[in-house]
């Protein structure tokens, strides 16, 4: 027999890859860090001995969520000065508190908040952008978390960097450190057009073509970031981002929200994929992006949370109901985004955008075991029909017991097994007391 450090067995395994494949009774084999086998759990059983057994059969099993936008710190914010308009929100609250309080000690503690409520969401991969890049990584390797770990650049200084060139050159540093580490990547985080100027746009281009990182930006959230780059510029922010060379496999377009037919058409000819933010766009009257004509000319969309000042949950389940709803009743097309489509853009779509669906994002041997049980046998849950409809449209994370992440148990019967949650509150109710409205100061929505 064959040798596994694990062996999960479940009702069903939806792999991802093949599309709309569903397996019913059958079994993951791990070892180390992978996937070493998918099959039947009777077979899987003959095959292999291994030294743990879980049988899940109350269950099934997914591939690992990819938040692929987020900015994690900002979990200590978390409905701070809801309901009011965007510039009120961001001037007179977000703000002045970020521009007090923000320190590798709040980036590090908010991101380990945020990686404890996504793991315990079924979210094994976020994609992050805010100030002391080094302080999230941190964090989410102590959680056990795979994160892809944003260099943000801006023009304006913070707590973090003076200017455009010292956000560079510490984001940098940081990935020269942090390379090898295998949960780890990285992107460049330029934080929107309107914010970043022509020559660092060109620095950017060249480091990121040298490097081979993708870009990750916000861009066409709303329809005055529009109007004021054609006052500025012009020209709309993605023709001045074509204009530097940014358009390609790499830039990750994230809310994309006001783009015309000419321009999702430029970005499917790029190969640039997007990171769709329903709910925060919903809650910020930012509007509905047109994830029906995104998917139909063949661009990548993934799904993101964004911060959780802004949506406020860290849950790509619910986000993944959202997205499918948005489309159809925008689009007024019950049949555009499936329940099936909505779980691949929640997880390989996500991956494929950060340059890492060679290791996740889907459930395949030589994969890592990044992989999520999601319990279907609730009251709520009964009777099922088809488990990829209940897990987009029914399920809520929490109904996720257990997660893996790199092979390793991250979130077991519900607990949590890599953060001490005791530690967690006491950090956060320490950093409660010290947020409070403000003046000055800059923020990274």
């Amino acid at each position: 027999m064959e040798r596994a450090d694990t062996v999960i067995d479940a009702q069903w395994i939806v792999p991802v890859d093949p599309p709309g494949a569903v397996l019913e009774k059958h079994s993951i084999a791990i070892r180390d860090s992978d996937i070493v086998a998918i099959g039947p759990s009777a077979e899987i059983a003959r095959r292999y001995d291994s030294d743990e057994r879980i049988v899940l059969d109350e269950h099934v099993l997914i591939p690992g969520l990819v938040n692929l936008h987020t900015h994690a710190a900002m979990a200590l914010m978390r409905g701070l000065a809801d309901d009011r308009a965007l510039m009120d929100w961001l001037r007179n609250h977000i703000w002045p508190a970020e521009a007090q309080l923000v320190s590798p000690a709040f980036v590090r503690d908010g991101t380990l908040l945020a990686c404890a409520e996504m793991l315990r969401s079924g979210i094994t991969c976020f994609s992050d952008m805010y100030f002391f890049p080094e302080a999230a990584a941190e964090a989410a390797l102590a959680a056990g978390m795979r994160a892809a770990i944003g260099m943000i650049v801006i023009e304006m200084p913070s707590p973090y960097a003076g200017d455009a060139r010292d956000y560079l050159a510490k984001g940098l540093a940081m990935r020269d450190a942090l390379r090898d580490e295998p949960l780890l990547s990285f992107c460049i985080a330029p934080h929107a057009p309107y914010t970043v100027s022509d020559p660092t746009f060109e620095r950017i281009a060249t480091y990121a073509a040298e490097l081979d990182l993708p870009v990750h930006i916000h861009v066409h959230e709303t329809d005055d970031e529009v109007k004021e780059s054609v006052a500025a510029h012009g020209m709309r922010p993605l023709a001045r981002l074509q204009r530097f060379g940014l358009l390609g496999p790499g830039l990750i377009a994230v809310h994309a929200v006001h783009v015309q037919q000419s321009e999702i058409e430029l970005l499917a000819q790029h190969g640039c994929s997007v990171a769709h933010c329903p709910s925060s766009n919903l809650k910020l009257a930012s509007g509905i992006a047109p994830i029906p004509a995104m998917l139909k000319s063949g661009i990548n969309v993934g799904i993101g949370t964004d911060g959780a000042a802004s949506n406020n949950r860290l849950d790509l389940m619910s986000e993944m109901r959202t997205a499918a709803l948005l489309a159809k009743g925008s689009s007024g097309d019950p049949t555009v985004l499936p329940a099936h489509t909505a779980l691949h853009m929640a997880t390989v779509a996500g991956a494929k955008a950060l340059g890492i669906d060679q290791h996740t994002g889907s459930l395949v041997p030589g994969k890592r075991a990044d992989v999520v049980a999601v319990r279907l046998s609730d009251l709520e849950l009964t009777p099922l029909y088809d488990p990829v409809s209940h897990l987009v449209y029914a399920a809520g994370r929490e109904h996720v017991t257990h997660v893996w992440v790199n092979g390793k148990l991250r979130v077991d019967d519900g607990a949590l097994t890599s953060i001490d949650a005791r530690e967690l509150h006491l950090k956060a109710a320490h950093w409660r007391e010290r947020i409070g409205a403000r003046d000055g100061g800059l923020a990274i929505e």
